[in-house]
């Protein structure tokens, strides 16, 4: 009776631990699935932010013509690009992603006084492309800083927590845009 009964116990037993490691193994994947999405959602932004960075010496050559006298928003434009393209981590990735949306504001701002411009063909085509991109990124960046949010969660949450400290996992940022970046553009007609 006392073998059966031990039997039972380490039955019992072996079958809590194999619990406990299949529910380990799943925190663990689910950390690893939640890291890479951030790493996916930080890669789609890249793309867009390369389609943009591409089609913009497209639009500053429609737009050079006609706007002789506003070579300091062509300047800031070609900056902020220069800058997004040698740029090397994230966050300078975010900073020159930021200039190149404040830039292409005062560009279609300034736009507003050349009506030749506005009734242009390829710069209406060219405003639409942008203005579609940027509407792109804007939904790319909400889904990356869910991802992060979700993760940053999870990794601080109890039994998760220690499986990521296991793992190393550290707290990740945010995309945010700088307080200069979210005044509104000066109109001026």
């Amino acid at each position: 009776m006392a073998i059966g009964l031990g039997i039972i116990i380490l039955t019992f037993v072996g079958l809590v631990l194999l619990g406990v490691v299949v529910y380990l193994v799943y925190i663990f994947n689910g950390l690893v699935r939640l890291k890479n999405n951030i790493k996916k959602s930080w890669s789609n932004i890249n793309v867009l932010l390369k389609q943009r960075s591409d089609e913009l010496p497209k639009l500053i050559n429609s737009v050079k013509g006609y706007m002789k006298y506003e070579k300091n928003v062509l300047n800031q434009i070609t900056k902020a690009r220069t800058q997004f393209l040698n740029a090397k981590t994230m966050s300078q990735k975010a900073e020159a992603d930021n200039m190149i949306s404040g830039a292409l504001k005062s560009l279609f701002a300034v736009a507003e006084n050349y009506p030749k411009l506005k009734a242009n063909e390829n710069f209406m085509q060219l405003q639409g492309r942008i203005s579609g991109l940027e509407n792109e990124l804007a939904d790319r960046r909400e889904f990356y800083n869910d991802s992060v949010n979700t993760y940053n969660i999870r990794i601080q949450s109890f039994p998760d927590m220690f499986v990521a400290r296991l793992m190393k996992l550290q707290e990740k940022e945010m995309f945010k845009v700088e307080e200069k970046d979210k005044k509104d553009v000066e109109v001026k007609f």
